[in-house]
């Protein structure tokens, strides 16, 4: 093991969260390709472990204790990383959290779930922050929403003896590492969070309308907008070019009719103005930047290396997104504001200030509490002008 601990501790010393951790270990791995792939998925496992857990740790516990203790709490159930804990913690590794920390502490080991994350930030109405914090120390599951008859998957999983959760009619979860290509044909499913999937009610499109996905990524809540209703007019916009690219991509994957794609910088008001002039839609879906801290559990380096400065600018940006998004806005038209934020700061007080800056008026507010389903969480506001 002794290759594994050096290689883990010159990880983490180079890992600075300036890219996604797992770009960062993907090019690391290129460098060392003597690694196998059962060294790559512990040190994997590893380094999440490491950025879930060790901050709520004493600093002066050695790195390889700090380590063994994130291990011991995280949840995995890789057979290669359970073999690294201590004899007497072989076996426990299921245990409820206050059970773990409980045989921690019979260690001399404390953990301060509260220094996860030092912030003042509020939360938003429907999350508990203590709750949030248990949620880091665990995995999500990987969801998508299939798109054909969902009794054939079941049917399909069942005959190949897969591991799965149906947590809706057309939704269905896996554990995180699941090779989903390798089991269905892709245009038959998307990989899609739960929560995200959730958004559904919210939009209700109808034939005809016009609708604007105006930060639209990679299309994710555009395909599911045009599953439920294809007689929509839909435009997209987003200002990276390649993400664009993927969208095209994916609507053709799916055998969709390609929207009206607009590369735009949403918060460059003039550069709008010359790419859309007088446009105006029924329905704007406003799925803003946001901290991401509602998926943090996904990404824990977000965690770890978070400054709350940033939500500063990342409220501003979303606040200038969607002032400029309302005046493209049709009379009694709705603009649905998501984020994947559980800050209050980028929820309802960033609805507050649409209010405060437009003719809109909020109708519904909702956070999308994923934890119990091991999804993500989203905050979804609908208003109205």
């Amino acid at each position: 093991m002794r290759h594994l601990q050096q290689h883990i501790h010159r990880i983490i010393e180079n890992y600075e969260g300036k890219l996604p951790l797992h770009h960062f270990l993907k090019s690391y791995y290129k460098k060392y390709p003597i690694l196998g792939s059962r060294d790559r998925k512990m040190l994997s496992d590893m380094a999440f472990s490491w950025y879930r857990c060790s901050k709520g740790f004493d600093e002066n516990l050695s790195f390889d204790r700090k380590l063994e203790a994130c291990l011991f709490l995280s949840e995995t159930n890789a057979h290669q990383v359970l073999q690294l804990l201590r004899p007497e913690w072989q076996g426990k590794h299921d245990y409820f959290l206050q059970q773990k920390l409980q045989v921690l502490e019979k260690d001399k080991m404390k953990f301060n779930i509260q220094k996860l994350l030092s912030t003042s930030l509020s939360f938003s109405t429907g999350m508990d922050k203590e709750q949030w914090l248990r949620s880091l120390l665990q995995q999500p599951d990987l969801f998508i929403r299939y798109r054909k008859n969902s009794k054939q998957l079941i049917r399909i999983l069942q005959d190949k003896n897969i591991q799965f959760r149906q947590v809706g009619e057309n939704c269905f979860a896996f554990p995180n590492a699941t090779k989903l290509q390798e089991l269905l044909p892709e245009k038959d499913y998307v990989v899609q969070d739960a929560s995200s999937q959730m958004t559904a009610v919210y939009l209700s499109p109808k034939p005809e309308e016009y609708w604007w996905d105006c930060c639209s990524g990679a299309g994710g809540k555009s395909l599911l907008l045009k599953d439920l209703q294809p007689e929509i007019h839909l435009t997209v916009t987003d200002k990276r070019k390649s993400i664009l690219h993927n969208l095209q991509e994916r609507f053709q994957l799916y055998h969709k009719n390609v929207p009206e794609i607009v590369e735009a910088d949403m918060a460059d008001e003039n550069a709008l103005k010359r790419k859309l002039e007088h446009r105006q839609f029924d329905n704007i879906i406003c799925d803003v930047p946001c901290s991401g801290s509602g998926t943090w559990a996904r990404t824990p380096e977000q965690a770890y290396f978070f400054e709350e400065k940033n939500i500063k600018e990342f409220s501003e940006l979303q606040e200038k997104i969607a002032v400029h998004a309302t005046r493209y806005l049709k009379k009694d038209g709705r603009l649905i504001y998501i984020t994947c934020s559980v800050f209050q700061k980028e929820n309802e007080n960033a609805v507050a200030s649409i209010e405060a800056n437009s003719t809109l008026k909020c109708s519904e507010v909702k956070l999308i509490n994923g934890i119990e389903n091991k999804a993500d969480s989203m905050f979804v506001a609908m208003l109205k002008n």
